[in-house]
């Protein structure tokens, strides 16, 4: 298999509007503070951890595609154009064919309520401006509308575990020589049902929002210092297979706990939900982290940040290796490993 390099990375989360500031948040390891979000019928209110506003205008949002779009249309092509921010000026050139990936679980939640409200008070009047923006694939048409020059697109649906099946499809499209880039981007945006919902399936769970994107590459040369080295096998929920044995096959497929190899696990603050994750790695006496821990669970985007995180740890030198842990909620358990390459964009193009 061809080897496969990122690029970038790019994200957003409550703790603001890029890596940077979801890394300062993960280093201070406090969970961030948690705002109140209204539900329908109800006088106790939802908790959920909202992406606060921008500082300033952001440079995409002048742009005539962003006028109406949803607030995960926002985190996508933000977290987009984070992570493909050192390709911006070759894109769409010879030997820079870009493809994008665009992973989602609950997709454009607040369009939809917007619409559906509007459909049942008056069929008539319903506005059809809104209607685009509840669909799976808006995030990645605007992401792509933007870019301009773009080989292939994709949205998958899934559970969080999808964002690293975003990862392995990426990684060959770059192997069948389809892209020269591929962005892999994993978002969601907070609503009422998504965390009424989530509300029913784990008590202790606070709903978040926003992104997080990697560009994926086979040129070692455009490499920011790390390297994907392994995607586990799918290890589904079956009849035959409990979560906690699927989280424990996925554990067995990856390296052992060593003082120089970071762990990125799936583990909020559910002892139930987490129960099979916490079990798969209960050997591991390494560093870790646990984004959904400091940031809220904000579903896909919630297994975007863990790899983030992951490649942002190792571009920086601070681990040699890091593994990333996703028991998915309904699907299945799946993991990768990643590992730092010194090659990097600055040193190999001559930049620096």
């Amino acid at each position: 298999m061809r080897r496969v390099y990122f690029a970038g990375m790019g994200a957003v989360s409550p703790a603001g509007w890029n890596a940077a500031a979801m890394r300062e948040a993960l280093d201070c390891g406090q969970p961030l503070p948690i705002q109140t979000m209204a539900r329908p019928g109800w006088e106790q209110p939802l908790q959920v951890r909202w992406v606060p506003n921008p500082t300033g205008r952001l440079e995409f949002q002048a742009h005539p595609r962003m006028r109406r779009t949803s607030p995960i249309a926002h985190y996508t092509v933000a977290a987009a154009l984070e992570a493909v921010a050192g390709l911006r000026g070759s894109l769409g050139k010879a030997g820079f064919r870009l493809g994008i990936v665009m992973c989602l679980q609950s997709g454009c939640v607040q369009y939809t309520n917007r619409f559906y409200t509007e459909v049942l008070e008056n069929p008539s009047t319903a506005s059809p401006l809104l209607f685009p923006e509840t669909v799976y694939s808006a995030p990645a048409s605007h992401v792509a509308a933007l870019l301009g020059e773009v080989e292939c697109v994709c949205t998958l649906v899934g559970d969080p575990s999808v964002f690293l099946q975003g990862i392995a499809l990426g990684a060959q499209w770059l192997e069948e020589e389809r892209v020269d880039f591929c962005l892999v981007v994993g978002a969601e945006e907070a609503g009422w049902t998504t965390a009424d919902a989530v509300r029913h399936l784990d008590r202790h769970a606070i709903v978040a929002e926003g992104a997080g994107a990697l560009c994926l590459c086979s040129d070692p040369a455009w490499s920011a210092g790390v390297e994907l080295t392994a995607i586990t096998d799918c290890h589904t929920y079956s009849a035959n297979r409990t979560r906690m044995q699927a989280g424990a096959a996925m554990r067995g497929q990856l390296g052992s706990s060593t003082p120089v190899e970071l762990l990125c696990d799936g583990i909020g603050g559910g002892s139930r939900a987490d129960a099979a994750e916490r079990a798969a790695w209960s050997d591991w006496d390494g560093p870790r982290v646990s984004p959904k821990r400091i940031l809220g669970d904000a579903l896909m985007a919630s297994s975007a940040w863990q790899c983030v995180a992951a490649c942002d740890a190792l571009a920086n030198g601070r681990y040699r290796a890091a593994n990333v842990s996703v028991v998915g909620a309904n699907q299945q358990a799946i993991g990768a490993r990643f590992v730092r390459n010194p090659r990097s964009a600055a040193s190999s193009r001559g930049d620096g």
